[in-house]
């Protein structure tokens, strides 16, 4: 772990958290973790589950934030004050698969602050996470994305940036509604090991200024990013290279999405009522 300070404040977040780090975590992935995430999505093709397939049950393109999410809560211990903690959301995803992680896996996950900027509505940190396997090849790469709402930028912050305009999407080329159940917030959370209390406990959403538990971003994108899969590219998970996406919504469950596939392999998500809740949804594949 970096030797500096923690760049933390009861009253906001500094700049100096830029360039705070981790040292890396170890995970191991194992078959029942891939299947577990693929259900919690309700993923029904058999493929999914075949433990007999070389190189076991395969991974969903966005099961990489399960391990890399104990990278994300040991730096942010580093910069943020546990009571500002419960105002964050996720703001923007970036994630880069340099391959596929599969069952047997051995990986170490690091995580560095690369940004401290602040907008409008709160702080914006976006944290590094680069994951490599034994022999310290790279798996996974990924820029992820919080605003903490109503927290100030501590030190010699820029303005705020304008929000920029946004722009029409184009007619999407095909849609599927997604009905989410009430329940889904806490199997997520239990399948793909990623515990924070704003998604479940309603006290504690409540005392973060929301009505109710909101859905897990990486759940919305998740399932938006399966829909793809399945319509765009043959049912192979595998070919997913890149996947990026604002989130621009929250959802509250239970709910009912639409995922739009828009052109190429761009996507966006929206609600019942027609408000965006993933924007700018983009993925890069391989050839099958």
């Amino acid at each position: 772990m970096s030797g500096r300070p923690a760049a933390t404040s009861g009253a906001g977040i500094s700049r100096q958290a830029v360039g705070l780090r981790v040292e890396p975590l170890a995970s191991e992935i194992d078959a029942r973790w891939l299947m577990a995430y693929a259900a919690a999505l309700g993923e029904t093709a058999p493929g999914w589950y075949d433990t007999t397939a070389a190189g076991g049950p395969p991974a969903h393109p966005i099961f990489p934030v399960c391990y890399e999410w104990p990278a994300v809560l040991a730096v942010r211990r580093r910069f943020l004050d546990t009571a500002l903690a419960v105002r964050g959301v996720h703001a923007a995803h970036r994630l880069i698969a340099h391959r596929p992680p599969r069952a047997g896996d051995r990986l170490r996950t690091s995580a560095e602050v690369t940004c401290v900027e602040a907008r409008p509505r709160g702080a914006l940190v976006t944290v590094r996470l680069a994951t490599v396997d034994e022999t310290g090849a790279p798996v996974t790469t990924t820029d992820h994305a919080s605003l903490y709402h109503g927290v100030p930028v501590v030190g010699a912050a820029p303005g705020p940036r304008p929000p920029a305009a946004p722009e029409a999407p184009p007619a999407p080329r095909w849609t599927e509604v997604v009905e989410v159940p009430a329940t889904a917030g806490h199997v997520y959370g239990e399948c793909a090991r990623i515990w924070n209390p704003i998604h479940t406990d309603v006290a504690v959403a409540r005392a973060a200024g929301l009505a109710e538990p909101i859905l897990h971003g990486t759940a919305t994108l998740a399932l938006a990013v399966s829909r793809v899969v399945a319509r765009d590219l043959g049912g192979d998970p595998a070919r997913v290279r890149e996947v990026s996406v604002r989130f621009t919504g929250m959802v509250v469950l239970p709910a009912r999405l639409t995922v739009r596939g828009l052109a190429g392999l761009d996507f966006d998500v929206v609600d019942a009522a027609g408000r965006p809740v993933l924007s700018g949804g983009r993925i890069r594949a391989c050839a099958a």
